[in-house]
C-alpha cells in the first residue's frame, strides 16, 4: 500500500533504517567504532559515531576516508547514539526525488530538512568500516516503525552502486533482502537507478515513475518518492 510520510535514514558503524509515514529517515551506524578511524588530518570525524556521546543532535561536518568534508545531520537521540542521517523524506517535501545520476551521486536537499547524502558518499562511508542501517518511519498518529539490517554497504560507481544488506530485524516482514514477486522482487544486490540511468530488471525505467532507488522489477519497499512511501504491511 501507499503511505504518506516523513522519512529519514542514517548510518552507524552498524546501520539503522527508520520509517515514518509522515517522515522517513535512513540512519547509518558504525558497528565497530573502536576500529574506525577517529578522523582525518582535517580533524573531522569519519562519521557521527565518533562524536562524544553527550553531543546533541544537529549539523556536523564529517570526512569519510577518501572523501572531501561533508555536512550531515547526526542523530544523537536514537538508541545507540551516533547515527549518520543519510536520507530524510517528509510528506510535505519539495523534493521530487526524480533527480539525475550525477545529482544523486553528490547529494541534494537540506540536512536540516529533506535530503539525500549522495550515493558516492554512501559508498565511501560504508567502505571504511562495517555499518548497519535503520529505516525509520513515523506515521500520522506519531507511531514510529523501523526496519534494521546489521550490514549496509554501497559498492562503487563503476559497479553501479549496488546495495549490500545483512540480517533483518524490526517490524513486519523483510521486503529488501527477501524476493517477493507480488511486490516487485528484491532490492538487495540491485544496482542504483535514476531517471537518466536505468539499471533495474523491469521492462521500463522504474526511476522515471518513482525516483532514484535500488530497483529490481520496481519495488517492494520505496522511500525516495514525493508524498508517499511503499512498505507492505506497515503503510
Amino acid at each position: 500500500s501507499w503511505c504518506r510520510f516523513v522519512s529519514s535514514a542514517g548510518l552507524q558503524a552498524g546501520m539503522r533504517l527508520a520509517l515514518l509515514p509522515v517522515v522517513v529517515v535512513m540512519l547509518l551506524f558504525c558497528a565497530s567504532p573502536a576500529a574506525s578511524a577517529a578522523g582525518l588530518p582535517s580533524g573531522f570525524p569519519a562519521d557521527c559515531s565518533r562524536l562524544h556521546s553527550s553531543s546533541p543532535s544537529g549539523v556536523y561536518v564529517i570526512q569519510p576516508a577518501g572523501s572531501t568534508p561533508r555536512v550531515v545531520w547526526c542523530d544523537m537521540d536514537t538508541e545507540g547514539k551516533g547515527w549518520t542521517v543519510v536520507q530524510r523524506n517528509t510528506y510535505g517535501t519539495e523534493i521530487t526525488w526524480k533527480e539525475s545520476w550525477t545529482t544523486y551521486k553528490y547529494g541534494f536537499g537540506n540536512v536540516r530538512a529533506d535530503y539525500w547524502l549522495g550515493t558516492e558518499y554512501l559508498h565511501l562511508l560504508t567502505q571504511q568500516n562495517t555499518y548497519k542501517v535503520r529505516f525509520v518511519v513515523q506515521d500520522k498518529s506519531n507511531v514510529t516503525h523501523y526496519a534494521e539490517y546489521n550490514i549496509f554497504s554501497v559498492e562503487s560507481e563503476a559497479s553501479g552502486y549496488p546495495l549490500r544488506l545483512g540480517r533483518f530485524s524490526g517490524e513486519g516482514e523483510d521486503y529488501l533482502t527477501t524476493y517477493n514477486s507480488r511486490y516487485g522482487g528484491i532490492h538487495d544486490n540491485m544496482k542504483f537507478s535514476t531517471t537518466d540511468k536505468d539499471q533495474d530488471q523491469a521492462s521500463g525505467n522504474c526511476a522515471n515513475s518513482y525516483g532514484g532507488w535500488w530497483y529490481n522489477n520496481c519495488q517492494s519497499m520505496l522511500f525516495n518518492a514525493k508524498g508517499y512511501i511503499v512498505w507492505p504491511g506497515v503503510c
